[in-house]
This record gives structure tokens, C-alpha cells and sequence, in this order.
């Protein structure tokens, strides 16, 4: 069975780090590419939201005994093989995992585009995973009710 209040906890977690890069209307382009603390920021709070989905992930699989995961990704997947996530979304969650080994590791030089292109048009896929989240929990609860 789910832990509602850690994964409750958690979601409103990531809502808060959402907010906060929605309000960074003062971090243009121009500031991030010239400004560190600005560029640290925003990298970081991605980071920080990135590695709250996978966690939420961990944890419903680890709750809910489904499939170990061999991959942060295959967590995505897994989710959504047992109706936790959209399928039709899994792809935008894979891409968070791989984003987040990107920044994580530095394997190559973080293009600041790439960056700044998430923190720009994709904060709505964080707030889109709280609410597959939240329903499934929600789901569950009700289920267990009956």
C-alpha cells in the first residue's frame, strides 16, 4: 500500500520548485547564460524535481511490489504498465531520466539551451506527473475502501 502522506509530501514538493522556477521571470536568456547563480538555480531545481519523480516512482514500486526497475526510465515504464502514467507520456518521463544523468554526470558539456529550453517549456510535464500521481493515489484509496 502506498505511503499517501510521503507521496502527498512529496508532490507538494514538487509543486513548490515549479512555482519557484515560474516565478524566476527575472532569469531571461541573456541572464543565463551570463549569470551563474542563475544557471546553478535553475539546474539545480530541475534536478531537485527530476529526482522527486523518480523517487515518487521508487516508492509506488516498492509499495506496490511491482517489477524491479533496471533504469530510471524502465521506472516510468513500469508505471505506466500498471496505469499509474499515461503510456502515451512515458516518453516525456524518460527524457526527464535522461536529462537528469545529463546534469547529474556531466557526461558531456551541459548545452545551456537544452537547459534552458526545460526551464522555459516543460515545467507543465512536472505538474502533469503530480496529477497522474495524486489520482492514482487517490484511486487506491478509494479501492481500498470499498
Amino acid at each position: 500500500m502506498v505511503d499517501e502522506v510521503l507521496i502527498q509530501r512529496m508532490c507538494s514538493d514538487i509543486r513548490t520548485n515549479v512555482q519557484l522556477l515560474k516565478d524566476a521571470v527575472d532569469i531571461t536568456w541573456d541572464v543565463y547564460c551570463r549569470d551563474p547563480r542563475s544557471r546553478r538555480f535553475v539546474e539545480r531545481t530541475l534536478h531537485i524535481l527530476v529526482e522527486a519523480c523518480i523517487d515518487i516512482a521508487h516508492h509506488i514500486i516498492s509499495d506496490e511490489n511491482f517489477e524491479e526497475p533496471g533504469s530510471y526510465s524502465e521506472a516510468f515504464q513500469i508505471l505506466a504498465d500498471h496505469g499509474v502514467l499515461p503510456r502515451d507520456e512515458v516518453a516525456v518521463y524518460e527524457r526527464m531520466a535522461r536529462f537528469r544523468n545529463l546534469i547529474v554526470h556531466y557526461y558531456e558539456k551541459v548545452d545551456d539551451a537544452v537547459v534552458y529550453g526545460v526551464f522555459r517549456n516543460h515545467l507543465e510535464d512536472f505538474e502533469r506527473y503530480v496529477k497522474h500521481v495524486l489520482n492514482f493515489v487517490e484511486t487506491a484509496r478509494s479501492s481500498r475502501h470499498r
